[in-house]
């Protein structure tokens, strides 16, 4: 007979429901582990596997809610030959969990390998979503948040990371990316070099007790965090999009993002997407897309 899964919260008790064959992917907290969701330990207990970064960073969450369950290991360098055997379990009728140390898998973290896989021999994944640094820090920045690009973590050497700058601070749209607590005064740097006034903010130990958002220009951002003797804690950099009317978008440019916005939205929004994009006045942009689809205003 199975035994029961059960986790508990304080000082109650709860048994998890069966889950169905097929692998799980569930979201953990990215510091604070009140953050993990009723849901995600449900499934936690249920599983027969969980598969995870670091299996020490995990059994802190495991044994704060009481999960037994074996853990093992799903990292960069095991997860292409570890997929098959995984999906066998599944096909076999075992439920499989994956997580990542912190925030949603395959998020800059393992796991795209493994869902690749599941998905061309049709096993059943779900994704059970929660706590992510990125809209956690896009939320506090005080910058655009409706539309904004996730550049995952920067390149650690100096040129390559120059260079990707140089890309992503031409979008017209906010940019995030993750960067070390060792490279953020060099990375701040870069960005200061580039627009000095550029709107910034870094988002620094999110959800932990030493919360931190620095907010301002870029040259006053890494005047304030390199002024310091040390920088500690994981880091997210939001950058706000370059002004449209900085943009210097070419003809060819702006006849993309109209085509593109003409093909996927009713006439009003692509015309105010096209705006905001490309600093055109709308009711040009407005004409400009009507003609494209062959109506009159």
């Amino acid at each position: 007979m199975t035994a029961e899964k059960r986790f508990h919260i304080g000082a109650h008790a709860f048994t998890a429901p069966s889950l169905a064959p097929g692998l799980y992917l569930v979201a953990t907290p990215i510091g604070n582990l009140g953050d993990v969701t009723l849901r995600a330990l449900e499934t936690l207990a249920a599983a027969d596997t969980i598969y995870c970064e670091d299996t020490r960073i995990t059994l802190r969450l495991m044994e704060r809610y009481g999960l037994r369950v074996p853990l093992k290991a799903l990292h960069e360098h095991n997860e292409a030959a570890l997929a098959p055997g995984i999906i066998a379990d599944i096909e076999a009728g075992k439920a499989i969990a994956v997580v990542s140390d912190a925030g949603m898998p395959l998020i800059s973290d393992p796991g795209y390998r493994l869902v690749k896989a599941c998905a061309a021999a049709g096993v059943p994944v779900t994704s059970l979503p929660g706590a992510n640094a990125v809209l956690a820090a896009v939320q506090l920045s005080g910058l655009a948040t409706d539309s904004f690009h996730f550049a995952g973590f920067l390149p650690s050497a100096d040129s390559e990371r120059r260079h990707a700058l140089d890309d992503l601070m031409e979008f017209p749209h906010t940019v995030v990316a993750y960067e070390s607590p060792h490279r953020l005064g060099d990375c701040l740097a870069d960005i200061a070099a580039r627009d000095p006034a550029r709107p910034v903010a870094v988002a620094r130990e999110l959800t932990k007790l030493h919360e931190e958002i620095v907010r301002g220009t870029a040259a006053e951002v890494h005047a304030t965090l390199t002024a310091r003797e040390t920088i500690k804690g994981e880091c997210v950099v939001v950058i706000a999009g370059k002004p449209a009317a900085e943009a210097a978008l070419d003809e060819a440019q702006i006849a993309r993002i109209i085509a593109d916005a003409a093909a996927n939205l009713p006439a009003g929004k692509a015309a105010q997407q096209v705006s905001k994009l490309t600093g055109l006045p709308r009711d040009e942009a407005f004409a400009r897309i009507l003609k494209l689809k062959g109506s009159r205003p």
